[in-house]
């Protein structure tokens, strides 16, 4: 498994907010809904995304933005146009003062927006739920991620417009698919930038020692590693490994460890019915209480606790 194979093996959307925005100037509309991640696609006219905190980013016919959560931000005609309309959690539209908008802006099937001939068109698809993204994934992403349309060319915009509003039988789980492969698209594309600021772990991939010893851990985590087997494994000693490790991804090999087995953990507890003892030596703990304990210190709450929210 490489390093990007590494990241994007998570996203797996399920029944993820789908639509496409129409809309006619003068349009502003406050992103409220908590989401861990949101995709914007422009295919005709331009939107606005205006963060709390950051430049504001343009989007013309062909742009892709990814937008991180939870913070909220706002998607407008122009930069300083304020609110008219408010997604809060769950997708719900209403009025700054509270009134519903979803039955009086909808314009057919995933279509909603102020005009159905009106000059902008954004499609917009949403994560709701944090275990469908992982969190390692979200750590590598910048706030707002922007691809102009000369930096990319993807051929799933113009096939999720098309898909966007048919209602066939399975629809939905095609919408969640496609979307998954628009993230795997574009977080390929934003890497492979000139200059691209990539996580220490992702440069660390391609060195000959460190990388080798992360595939080791992502494909076998419940391996019970020690420093010194994992030199053994590179082919260096044990001093001169854990000094490179260090180095390049910027923490020892058992703490860098430690974070990825309960990545897995967590994405387990999300994805799967399995008990916590099954998770735990799916990752490398010798029992449910072990897995509890590490989790606990990293993430601040319990395996159960996890699940459950």
């Amino acid at each position: 498994m490489d390093a990007l194979a590494g990241l994007l093996d998570g996203p797996r959307a399920k029944g993820a907010f789908v639509l496409r925005m129409v809309m006619a100037p003068p349009w502003s509309v406050r992103i409220a809904d908590e989401a861990p991640l949101c995709l914007m696609c422009v295919t005709s006219g331009e939107a606005w995304i205006v963060p709390d905190a950051g430049e504001p980013v343009l989007l013309r016919p062909g742009d892709l933005a990814v937008a991180r959560g939870p913070e909220p931000y706002t998607v407008a005609h122009a930069v300083d146009a304020p609110p008219s309309a408010v997604i809060g959690p769950g997708g719900h539209c209403a009025t700054l003062s509270g009134e519903p908008l979803a039955q009086s802006m909808s314009l057919g099937v995933r279509t909603w927006g102020n005009a159905p001939d009106g000059d902008t068109t954004v499609l917009v698809g949403t994560y709701q739920l944090a275990g469908e993204v992982g969190r390692r994934l979200l750590d590598a992403l910048p706030a707002l991620l922007h691809l102009p349309a000369e930096a990319w060319n993807c051929p799933l915009m113009p096939f999720l417009d098309e898909e966007i509003a048919r209602d066939d039988p399975g629809q939905s789980v095609v919408l969640d698919r496609v979307l998954d492969l628009l993230l795997i698209a574009s977080v390929r594309a934003w890497f492979a930038r000139p200059g691209a600021a990539a996580p220490a772990w992702y440069r660390a991939m391609g060195d000959p020692v460190v990388g080798r010893a992360l595939r080791l851990f992502e494909n076998d985590p419940a391996r019970a590693w020690t420093v010194a087997a994992l030199a053994d494994e590179t082919g260096v000693s044990r001093a001169a490994f854990a000094r490179r490790f260090a180095e390049l991804v910027g923490e020892p090999p058992m703490a860098y460890l430690t974070g990825w087995r309960i990545t897995r953990a967590a994405d387990l507890l999300r994805q799967t019915d399995a008990t916590v003892e099954a998770v735990a030596r799916q990752v490398g703990y010798s029992s449910a209480f072990a897995l509890s304990a590490a989790f606990k210190r990293v993430r601040g709450i319990s395996p159960q606790e996890h699940r459950g929210r």
